[in-house]
């Protein structure tokens, strides 16, 4: 089966370098790729926007499944526009994609079937949001309602934050993601992250995993889109993801096909967990980053029959193996990310890196110039090792990263240190 995979980060050179490894693969295509997905797969260069580009190229290579990585495809309707050429796609329709792209469609269909989330109100303006939040504990959560590539989200400490988020909203700090505000009520508790495949009526939980957000150590500094992540999550006992699947991820999966809206693909669920009762925080439609680092490392089965088990509504008889091994992946990024940061720095000292085989490093944002091999964005590569438990793996991943040669770049010391600390109670 020849397969086109969208995307370009390391989300999609792990699942670009899982699908590798099916007898089922004929040609792996990739765009718009990256330097380390090109080791891998053929590289294509075609404007995924341009979703009559995108068809014509499909039917051109015969491609059997297309896998969408990021969500921006999906809520721009690429999903819909494949499947009426009737090309097969893994990844929701533009109005299950709603789930990630609207915040306050997420947060009233939780309402409407009881899921467990947090209190919350919707706003068009700027006064009600700030009347509203007057009367409200501290701190309190403003979010855009839309995509905002992550930092549409603000905890605010003060009533003077509060209204400066609300203000920074609507003035448009987060483009047309902050047309419209949701204001939250602020979760304590442990997060994790929660992932199912489902194919429009059945969900097919996978591992677990939980990532590190802040830029620093100690979860310090402002919100990233991911600086390190691990597999399994602790804090995810056998229990806690037995209520996750009967009490958030099903009635979801029930609420949409009730809609007619039926989800099919890969379904993140960001948890809040407090004395073991998970609340949901919002949802994402496709596979995390650097979640899907750590799980491609752990699954032992073939990714791509379960793949396309979801595209056809076909998950039922589908079972998944997974590794006992933990798996652990330290992202390395340009100085200055979140913030403003270079482009075009060199890196050296990947193949002493990936010399150890619990050890791969998936490129997210790099390019090559002749033989020399650049970064070109704010999350450049994801060191990933394997371990007996997430202790061994940790001590793998940063035994690779030092022998990285890249000044450009930084890292977090300190990836996976809430389960080794529970380990170690």
């Amino acid at each position: 089966m020849k397969v086109l995979l969208i995307g370009g980060g390391g989300r999609e050179h792990a699942l670009a370098w899982k699908l590798k490894q099916s007898p089922l693969l004929g040609t792996l295509y990739c765009a718009p790729a990256n330097a380390g997905i090109a080791e891998i797969a053929q590289c294509v260069a075609l404007d995924v926007e341009d979703h009559a580009a995108v068809i014509r190229f499909c039917k051109e290579k015969s491609i059997g499944l297309v896998v969408v990585g990021p969500e921006l495809p999906l809520v721009a309707g690429l999903t819909d526009d494949l499947e009426a050429a009737g090309i097969k796609v893994f990844g929701p329709s533009k109005a299950a994609a709603q789930l990630e792209g609207s915040k306050g469609f997420t947060k009233d269909l939780c309402a409407a079937y009881g899921i467990p989330t947090a209190s919350y109100r919707r706003f068009n303006d700027a006064s009600s949001a700030k009347a509203y939040g007057a009367g409200q504990s501290l701190p309190i959560v403003i979010k855009a309602d839309g995509l905002a590539a992550g930092k549409g989200v603000i905890i605010a400490q003060t009533r003077e934050d509060a209204d400066a988020a609300i203000d920074a909203c609507f003035a448009g700090a987060f483009g047309a993601a902050g047309a419209e505000v949701v204001i939250e009520e602020f979760l304590y508790g442990e997060e994790a992250s929660f992932f199912a495949l489902v194919d429009g009526a059945t969900a097919l939980a996978l591992a677990t995993a939980q990532d590190h957000k802040r830029a620093f150590d100690g979860d310090q500094g402002p919100n990233t889109g991911g600086m390190g992540a691990y597999s399994p999550a602790p804090i995810t006992t056998d229990a806690l993801c037995a209520r996750v699947m009967e009490e958030i991820i099903e009635p979801t999966v029930r609420a949409m096909a009730a809609r007619g809206t039926p989800f099919r693909g890969v379904l993140y669920a960001g948890l809040m967990i407090a004395d073991g009762q998970p609340k949901l925080i919002e949802y994402n439609v496709r596979f995390g980053d650097p979640e899907a680092q750590v799980l491609m490392l752990r699954l032992k089965s073939d990714l791509l029959p379960a793949l396309l088990a979801s595209a056809e509504g076909d998950l039922g008889n589908v079972a998944l193996d997974w590794h006992d091994d933990a798996a652990l992946c330290v992202v390395m990024a340009a100085r200055g990310y979140p913030g403003t940061y270079r482009k075009g720095t060199e890196i050296r000292g990947l193949a002493a890196a990936a010399a150890d085989p619990n050890v791969e490093i998936f490129h997210a944002g790099t390019k090559c110039d002749g033989d020399l091999l650049l970064a070109d964005g704010g999350r450049v590569l994801g060191v990933t090792a394997r371990g007996t438990d997430i202790g061994e793996a940790r001590d793998r991943a940063y035994q690779a990263l030092d022998q990285i040669d890249w000044p450009g770049g930084f890292c977090r010391r300190d990836i996976g240190w809430r389960a080794i600390s529970r380990a170690s109670r």
